[in-house]
């Protein structure tokens, strides 16, 4: 796995670095700005790119911005996010192409090791990978009368795990249930959701968009 980093704090960004070269991964540029990343992007083509939410010049979502510029220049290109802060907005613009390849984690989730290496594997092979803090409080946030709301408890747990990246086989054991019936959760959530079969976009990424975008209404 070639990766890029994108990282202002200098520190973090060399730690990053030699964490996942301790994993046997190839770190192909860590950058502290917006341009580098773009720049690292479009001359090394890596499979992923480790971006912060909050670069400079100010601080607020040029790493966001530049990851979303990235994806639009190499469509393949996956994308995980850092942030220091739950930033709901984020995932609609990455997600808007229905392609997945993205994933959100809060940056206390890089020391565990394990966790912060599923998820770059997770979005590298086509999936998602949203931190479980982010989802439970995207989650706490449904309004009356959304859409979602017509989901049964069960398929709002589904759908939870969903977002946070797992499997069919993950969700099953998480929730002690068999994957048939996930398999019959995740038909009924499509339907509910009006997702039909499309060859263009991956319906478990659709309904995952489907649920952050509520969060903004």
């Amino acid at each position: 796995m070639r990766i890029v980093i994108a990282e202002d704090d200098a520190l973090l960004r060399e730690g990053l670095s030699l964490l996942l070269a301790g994993e046997g991964f190839e770190v192909v540029a860590a950058v502290g700005e917006p341009a580098g990343l773009l720049a690292a992007v479009d001359e090394h083509r890596p499979d992923v790119a480790v971006v912060d939410v909050r670069m400079p010049p100010t601080h607020t979502d040029e790493g966001i911005r530049a990851a979303v510029e990235a994806r639009r220049r190499h469509p393949e290109l996956a994308v995980l996010v850092l942030s220091a802060y739950v930033e709901q907005s984020f995932a609609t613009d990455l997600l808007a192409d229905g392609a997945g390849r993205v994933g959100y984690l809060l940056k206390e989730r890089v020391g565990r090791v394990e966790t912060f290496v599923t998820a770059l594997e997770r979005v590298v092979a086509g999936g998602t990978a949203i931190d479980p803090d982010v989802v439970a409080q995207l989650f706490a946030a449904r309004r009356a009368g959304d859409p979602l709301e017509r989901l049964s408890a069960r398929e709002r747990e589904v759908l939870e795990a969903m977002a946070e990246g797992l499997g069919n086989t993950a969700i099953a054991e998480r929730l002690f249930v068999t994957s048939n019936a996930v398999h019959k959760h995740i038909r009924s959530i499509f339907a509910k959701l009006g997702l039909a079969p499309d060859d263009r976009t991956d319906r478990r990424v659709a309904a995952v968009l489907r649920y952050l975008e509520g969060t903004r209404r």
